[in-house]
């Protein structure tokens, strides 16, 4: 299956992947999925997590299998049905499906937060629902399906250890990310870090808010000075912030990082294209405040 659809930059939209498991209806976003192939012979590993099937070399490369169906906690895959290979954060992983029924494009405001109609065991590692033809998919969250498993795949918080003692500073920094875990992490990395002037919220478009209620206010330079964001937000997405700010004479000069499980080639083209200063990979926690140093240091 074909799975590079162009999309524009800066459009709030993604393309989502409807794939079943165990009979339901999930969702991954396109831009996570190198290829999508038959099931085929794996090597199991022992002592793995139970949720890993095992190995296997497509084109001499080695990848690790994950049986959905055992994530959700519905029990243990059979062999056949369908392998959807992705790439974030670097990892290459295959994960192990029943069907794959086709590609939707959707805004991310059509996309809410998981509430009472899912199970406890879905809204641990769903990110949104989305309705299509009516009927509502669960987008799953495959980073933190990856964290759980093998937890040395998400941030490196050790790296700010490394960094030794450093001084305190009281530029302002404007988070967008929309997994709590992670918004915790990172604001948590970063004052570890001396940045303690920071402003956390879940979406781009609350960040946005914040950007035009400063504008009005006339502080701008006194609430925001520095802009991180994820890529993948329900609402607003931080492809759509960084055009919208980029494109405001007011707020073009604010630097822009994108700090992303999804920071590959094609992202970072699309990213580049939008005025983004720097894209990180979600891992790099130390190249993060590296980079921040960088930009504020030119800017002030």
């Amino acid at each position: 299956m074909d799975t590079k659809i162009l999309l524009e930059n800066g459009t709030n939209e993604l393309e989502v992947l409807e794939f079943v498991v165990d009979g339901n209806a999930y969702g991954i976003n396109v831009a996570k999925i190198k290829e999508i192939i038959p099931y085929q012979a794996i090597t199991p590993v022992p002592n793995s997590h139970p949720s890993i099937e095992g190995i296997f070399m497509p084109r001499d490369t080695m990848i690790t299998a994950i049986d959905l169906k055992s994530c959700l906690q519905r029990g243990v895959s059979e062999a056949g049905g369908l392998f959807i290979i992705t790439n974030f954060n670097k990892l290459d992983i295959a994960f192990h499906v029943d069907a794959v029924r086709g590609i939707h494009r959707v805004s991310w405001k059509s996309i809410i937060k998981p509430g009472s109609t899912v199970s406890s065991a879905e809204e641990s590692i769903s990110t949104g629902i989305v309705k299509l033809d009516n009927r509502l998919v669960i987008i799953l969250d495959f980073e933190k399906i990856v964290t759980d498993i093998n937890p040395e795949t998400g941030l490196k918080i050790s790296e700010i250890d490394e960094m030794g003692v450093r001084g305190r500073s009281n530029i302002p920094i404007l988070i967008a990310e929309d997994s709590v875990l992670l918004n915790r992490l990172i604001v948590d990395s970063l004052k570890q870090a001396g940045y303690e002037n920071l402003t956390h919220t879940a979406n781009g478009q609350e960040a946005y808010n914040v950007i035009l209620e400063a504008k009005r206010n006339g502080t701008l330079k006194e609430t925001v000075q520095c802009i991180i964001t994820d890529i993948e937000m329900p609402i607003m997405d931080g492809h759509r912030l960084t055009k919208l700010v980029k494109e405001d004479e007011e707020t073009q000069n604010i630097p822009i990082i994108i700090f992303s499980s999804l920071v590959n080639d094609e992202m970072k083209r699309k990213g580049e294209s939008l005025g983004a200063n720097a894209q990180l990979s979600k891992p790099e926690i130390g190249n993060l405040v590296r980079v921040i140093d960088e930009l504020v240091a030119q800017t002030n």
